[in-house]
């Protein structure tokens, strides 16, 4: 070697300074590598990574090219260090992911009290409460995951860096909830996921936003409780009613998704149908006698009675249970015509036909009887 290169060796060769090194030898303790000077470099088991290390091996190959940190001179040889090269690169390079808020991927290398440690290119903790944003109960199978985090609080003088998943999972749900409402429209009939049931609805999921289906737009009929119609965790469509953006409020509907009660109803129901219903309300003109889930129909209180009635409540009351006709029915109009006279006309012709079928049958009883009486005189 040249006494010119030596001296260019020696002046670069000090403490703080960064040289590149050939691996030559891998010793249970050590490695040792060619700097190119009349020494070897020495790095100590211990300086080659910020992780434990059990054999030199783990971590660099012989021949292999690696930039290093010279922390010592000695007579003898040059000490170095892989570790606080990459540690100082990577406090470089966290510093710039905490200043612009940069995301960047860190592996779980440890489950401790409090939460994880975690291998950001030195070692860093995620506390228990900003791994998701929801409890967790058991971290274990989180060891070995390399997970997106941000740096929410570094100290470089403390050797301090904390990081958080939760708040890339924040801002990602923040980031499809913006999505989600922006494509939301009074009208719209979408699908989601019911979240959760409370006394006054169900919460539905539509892609990182909630919205409310309140218990009156779950069913054509009367609800009590969500869970009588939904589930949670069950797919639903549902008719997006207002979308308030300031309060981020979605009022949504299952009920304008299925069909009506009225829906088909002059396939069921014709004019001239006696059937039974339940007198919902009393008006002064009239009542109102439900005689389907959902579907009401108007007694005017000339249909009431033959008698002449002031009130329809003189003769009815709500809850009452009584045969109408159906004079017209109109399923364009949802509007249905019923008549309490007329069933009960139709209902006394019945009666009178029988009754009189009963009298005509007894009377040939009684002919036949007589003529039998009559043989019998005879013989």
């Amino acid at each position: 070697m040249s006494e010119n290169h030596e001296n260019q060796m020696e002046q670069t060769l000090e403490v703080g300074s960064e040289v590149t090194g050939k691996v030559i030898k891998l010793e249970d303790k050590q490695v040792i590598v060619d700097l190119g000077a009349k020494y070897d470099g020495i790095i100590p088991i211990s300086e080659l990574s910020h992780l434990h290390v059990e054999h030199t091996n783990e971590v660099l190959s012989e021949g292999e090219e690696v930039q290093l940190l010279v922390t010592k001179l000695e007579d003898e040889a040059i000490i170095l260090s892989r570790k606080q090269l990459s540690q100082k690169q990577a406090w470089e390079n966290l510093k710039e992911y905490y200043d612009s808020g940069k995301i960047f991927e860190a592996t779980v290398i440890d489950v401790v009290n409090g939460g994880l440690v975690m291998d950001a290119g030195l070692r860093a903790f995620m506390p228990a409460s900003q791994v998701e944003a929801y409890y967790v109960e058991d971290f274990e199978p989180y060891k070995g995951q390399t997970l997106q985090v941000k740096v929410i609080e570094m100290d470089e003088s403390k050797h301090r860096v904390i990081l958080s998943h939760r708040a890339v999972v924040e801002e990602e749900q923040k980031e499809k909830k913006k999505a989600t409402l922006s494509q939301l429209e009074a009208g719209k009939i979408v699908e989601g996921v019911v979240q959760r049931l409370t006394n006054f609805g169900a919460f539905v999921d539509l892609g990182g936003v909630d919205g409310l289906i309140h218990i009156s737009q779950l069913s054509h009929d009367h609800v009590e409780k969500a869970e009588d119609i939904v589930k949670e965790g069950e797919k639903v469509k549902v008719k997006v009613l207002s979308v308030d953006l300031d309060n981020e409020r979605i009022a949504l509907s299952l009920k304008d998704t299925l069909p009506g009660p009225w829906d088909g109803i002059e396939n069921e129901i014709k004019a001239g149908d006696v059937i039974e219903g339940e007198v919902k309300r009393l008006v002064n003109f009239g009542v109102f006698v439900e005689i389907k889930p959902g579907v009401e129909g108007l007694v005017h209180i000339s249909q009431i009675s033959k008698e002449h009635i002031g009130n329809p409540s003189e003769v009815l009351k709500e809850g009452q249970r009584i045969k109408v006709k159906v004079l017209d029915i109109s399923e364009e109009n949802k509007r249905v015509s019923l008549s309490i006279k007329e069933a009960q006309e139709e209902q006394d012709n019945v009666e009178l036909k029988k009754y009189q079928k009963d009298d005509e049958d007894q009377g040939f009883q009684l002919g036949d009887l007589i003529g039998d009486r009559l043989k019998d005189l005879k013989k």
